[in-house]
């Protein structure tokens, strides 16, 4: 009789044992490591929730305008065909493209701004780190046998560092110098895990140099500036925030000029700044005009596509001529983006910033948010935990401290989309 056949793990080309191990189900399997892990990515709760998230406009206000998942799927599809440009696996980058937004709470960064005030004592709230909880703890997938816990996805160890953006735990800001340099301009609030996730963390972050984030990671982070920078100006621009003309304004040129160097590039010159515009305002490609027409739209989506090849290819072709070598995968390289791009898309970034982010009447909108927010956690933790879901309710109770009871309702609240969240607030503290 034949031998029975086994099934091993498969290692894609370029990655290590290590790096396909999961902290719970190691079990044997004919696919590939990280096409189960996109898979899991792709089914799980908290990836559908985007759907009705903010990414620029809040979700459901207008049809054309992108939600958080549209735009997920935009960075994981960048960053998919620029990891593979470069040899890493397609699908490892794919999983860190759409995971990468998975712990965004409702309203975007501005619930992220609230919830952080809110939770400040017990080691604050960061759209990063409530990623890796997602992936790690809040997602219903996979149980640890031993302890009878969620461990969330249960993803190998790659994907969960090539998620990762911020290697490092809550602290005072500090000057940051890696290979983002200033985009951070110049100081990182951002961190990766709260200290009751420390374990997988450090676990994920096993045979990591310090601080650094792998290739993966970075071409996912790069993607992600690449598809916001210039989807939300698309965006901008259906919705009338922004007008072409803008551009070519000395006022705001001047205007675009100052956000840009002091929110993204401080160690940059304003000039370098201005150079970068108008080298975008000079391109074959760049939008003459746009008032809504199907001739325009096809203008405008022509820029957008032209605009994202510009900015890739200019990393890819820096990276390849830094790092030769078939196979670029997990720390064996760094992405090299070409200073004169970086300021480029920080341009794009800051006409978003003016226009969008900071636009009339958005003051107001982003208040009435926040106490809404505010509300919320504030009426789940006084009713005792009991409206909270069957799935984090027995959290509550197990809440060793007031602390710990917070954390679950934030967990809570930060699963929600905006539609809900505004539902929750309808019913539980109207």
């Amino acid at each position: 009789m034949p031998a029975a056949s086994v099934t091993r793990v498969s290692i894609p080309v370029g990655y290590s044992p290590g790096d396909v191990e999961r902290w719970v189900d190691n079990s044997p399997s004919a696919r590939s490591p990280f096409i189960r892990d996109r898979a899991r990515v792709l089914h799980s709760a908290g990836l559908r929730r985007l759907a009705a998230t903010t990414q620029v406009l809040t979700a459901g206000r207008a049809d054309f305008p992108r939600t958080r998942l549209t735009h997920t799927l935009e960075v994981a599809q960048i960053a998919r065909e620029m990891g593979s440009a470069l040899g890493c696996d397609p699908d490892l980058v794919d999983v860190a493209g759409l995971a990468h937004d998975l712990g965004h709470p409702p309203f975007g960064h501005n619930g992220e701004t609230e919830l952080n005030r809110i939770a400040d004592a017990i080691g604050g709230f960061e759209g990063n780190a409530q990623t890796l909880r997602v992936m790690t703890r809040l997602e219903a997938k996979v149980m640890d046998p031993v302890t009878g816990r969620s461990v969330g996805l249960d993803l190998t160890r790659a994907s969960l560092d090539a998620s990762c953006k911020y290697p490092w735990p809550r602290r005072d800001p500090v000057t940051v110098d890696d290979r983002r340099g200033s985009d951070l301009g110049g100081q990182s609030h951002k961190f990766g895990y709260y200290a009751d996730d420390a374990e997988i963390f450090h676990w994920l972050r096993e045979g990591a140099p310090g601080e650094r984030t792998c290739l993966e990671e970075q071409v996912m982070d790069w993607a992600d500036d690449v598809a916001y920078s210039v989807h939300d100006l698309e965006d901008a621009l259906h919705a009338g925030w922004i007008t072409l003309g803008m551009f070519t304004s000395a006022t705001e040129r001047e205007n675009i000029m100052d956000v840009a160097h002091r929110g993204y590039l401080p160690l940059v010159d304003p000039a370098s700044i201005g150079a970068a515009l108008d080298r975008l305002l000079a391109l074959d490609y760049w939008p003459a005009s746009y008032d809504g027409s199907q001739r325009d739209l096809a203008s405008l989506k022509l820029a957008t596509s032209r605009l994202i090849g510009r900015f890739c290819q200019a990393a890819e072709e820096a990276t390849r001529e830094a790092f030769p070598g078939d196979h670029l995968t997990r720390y064996a390289a760094s992405l090299v983006v070409p200073e004169g791009v970086r300021t480029e898309v920080a341009a794009l970034k800051a006409m978003t910033a003016i226009y969008v982010l900071n636009r009339e009447g958005a003051t107001q909108e982003y208040a009435r948010q926040r106490d809404l927010i505010a509300d919320l956690v504030d009426t789940l933790v006084e009713r005792g935990g009991r409206d909270l879901e069957p799935w984090i309710a027995p959290e509550f109770d197990a809440a060793a401290d007031d602390g710990g009871r917070l954390r679950v309702v934030v967990d809570q609240v930060s699963s929600l989309t905006d539609v809900s969240a505004v539902e929750w607030h309808s019913r539980l503290c109207d």
